[in-house]
């Protein structure tokens, strides 16, 4: 909306957690063994040469979730990304 890549909300009480969700954004990535993808500015030059077929143009965003951990527990809350992250990336499964 603004071009803001990420950020931290703030909790306001009576809030128990909040979802700050930064721009998505087209990434060149280097396709690795299986589904992993490397990030071609953290890739190891040892690599060898890139062939233009190991390379994938994807979507990223970031997402950070701040909590009140009187309110909710560390795993708890890493179980909450864990979902969201699944959900927003197979979006079919949100209408399940």
């Amino acid at each position: 909306m603004f071009g803001i890549d990420v950020f931290s909300a703030v909790i306001n009480p009576p809030q128990g957690c909040i979802l700050a969700v930064g721009t998505s954004n087209s990434k060149v990535v280097l396709k690795s063994k299986g589904t992993k993808l490397v990030d071609l500015d953290s890739a190891e030059p040892s690599q060898g040469p890139v062939e233009e077929s190991d390379l994938e143009v994807v979507t990223t965003m970031s997402v950070t979730l701040s909590a009140d951990r009187r309110m909710l527990d560390e795993a708890e809350a890493a179980q909450f990304v864990q979902a969201f992250q699944k959900n927003i990336e197979n979006a079919a499964l949100a209408f399940l």
